[in-house]
């Protein structure tokens, strides 16, 4: 059987329980470039998008505090719970679809963790201290005025970094206008603003400059998900141990890993990919490049390391969908489809009108007769809309109660109002009643409805 007790424990801590630092090699390769120019492009998204406005409105905005939300120009209030939700369930099927397919690809390529720790906070590292060896030298190294120096300055830019993230978390939440507000005036202003932002820098803070892929190993549970989602299928960064074992020298007659140990030495998580799919792989594909490299050297066929499922390493057989991947991928086009359906059948304003349960109807002076009416309004713009109440069946007559009704934007509001109806034009109990209702000054909703009264006799 072979030796599996790393799993016993994780790389990044000592028996004894102390922390491990780990200080990875500077990275280059396809793949790392590849990875620079994904995370560039995210980052800019990251940064540029809450500045975009589409008619004086954010781009994107997550108000949670007044339960308003803003996907791509498309505004979202309390009443659209029900896609906001529907939205979260399809995410979470294709994450665990496209993580039982290509494993923790999310994490290597996509995850904020990742791309500020290897693309931000690590290279400024790179750039200030320099490579692996002489980080850890720096930091066995007595504290004289050149450590001092180094220390701080990298220390001063991962909080100036971190305070940014902290305002443009802040600008997603409020938008760009009330976090410039913010920061244009003193703290004690917007106190409770200005304490937010400094609780969400410190976190970043912390997490980019201490935690770091302890936020992986430890925090997320996305990793620990690998365990029920990843199976032999999986395409995962992975060791060919068949092509690889038995390791030796160069010189040797043994397989082709030569056991330089430069997968290990630039991985941010301080694993060995060699030992099999693990908790703390995050699919950076460090170990893909390091090791293509040294293929290169020693003139052998690149791909030791490379995407692919341990079936197709076992077997050497390609990658093909199995019945699971078929229900989940069945599943998802369900739900996109559902969703779409109802984002696109999603009407700027909504109502609802019935005639209230319950009650009979009320002689009214002038021979009429009256029935009493609810109508639920809805909201989806940023516009405040009159709303008009109309009626165009004959001998029908609409009396709102209470004041004329202006719906809020992205709001829900109810209404009642009476319909009056002249005796004489009722012929039977039941009378099909045309209820209209105009925002703005246009016609956006007409529903059929009955009216309950009878001639006097």
């Amino acid at each position: 059987m072979e030796d599996e007790t790393f799993r016993d424990h994780l790389s990044t801590v000592t028996k004894e329980g102390k922390r491990v630092w780990v200080y990875p090699k500077k990275q280059k390769g396809k793949f790392y470039t590849a990875r620079t120019i994904v995370s560039f492009f995210l980052l800019a998204f990251l940064f540029i998008t809450p500045w975009i406005k589409i008619d004086g409105h954010s781009l994107m905005l997550l108000n949670i505090f007044d339960r308003k939300f803003i996907f791509f120009g498309l505004p979202f209030g309390p009443q659209d719970f029900y896609l906001l939700a529907l939205g979260f369930v399809t995410l979470v099927v294709f994450i665990v679809l496209f993580t039982a397919v290509y494993g923790r690809i999310f994490c290597g390529w996509v995850c904020p963790q990742t791309v500020f720790m290897e693309m931000v906070f690590r290279k400024i590292e790179y750039f200030i201290e320099g490579d692996s060896s002489k980080q850890r030298a720096l930091d066995n190294a007595p504290w004289d005025g050149g450590k001092i120096f180094k220390k701080t300055f990298k220390h001063v830019i991962f909080f100036l970094i971190a305070l940014l993230i902290g305002n443009t978390l802040m600008a997603y939440l409020v938008g760009i206008d009330k976090t410039l507000n913010y920061i244009s005036y003193p703290p004690a202003e917007h106190l409770t603003g200005f304490i937010a932002v400094m609780v969400f820098s410190v976190v970043f803070y912390f997490v980019f400059s201490k935690f770091r892929e302890q936020a992986c190993t430890i925090v997320c549970p996305y990793g620990r998900l690998q365990g029920v989602l990843l199976d032999p299928n999986t395409v995962v960064v992975a060791y060919d141990n068949v092509r690889g074992e038995p390791r030796g020298k160069l010189n040797e007659t043994t397989g082709d890993c030569i056991d330089c140990h430069l997968c290990v030495a630039v991985c941010p998580t301080g694993i060995d990919i060699r030992n099999g799919t693990q908790l703390e792989c995050v699919n950076c594909t460090s170990c893909i490049d390091a090791c293509n490299s040294i293929m290169t050297k020693v003139k052998k066929p690149k791909g030791l390391i490379r995407y692919a499922s341990m079936k197709g390493i076992k077997d050497k057989v390609k990658f093909k969908f199995t019945p699971r991947l078929i229900l989940y991928s069945a599943l998802l086009v369900i739900l996109l489809s559902i969703l779409s359906a109802l984002l696109m059948s999603r009407s700027d304003i909504k109502a609802n009108i019935l005639r209230s349960p319950g009650k009979i109807y009320q002689e009214m002076p002038d021979n009429k007769l009256s029935n009493l009416y609810h109508a639920v309004l809805v909201n989806n713009t940023f516009k405040d809309m009159p709303i008009e109440i109309k009626t165009n069946t004959p001998g029908a007559e609409i009396r709102l109660i209470g004041k004329d009704v202006v719906l809020p934007s992205l709001s829900v509001q109810e209404a009642e109002f009476m319909v009056l109806y002249n005796t004489a034009d009722i012929k039977t109990t039941v009378t099909q009643l045309n209820i209209q209702v105009f925002a703005d000054g246009k016609l956006f909703y007409e529903t059929k409805t009955t009216f309950i009264g009878s001639q006097k006799k």
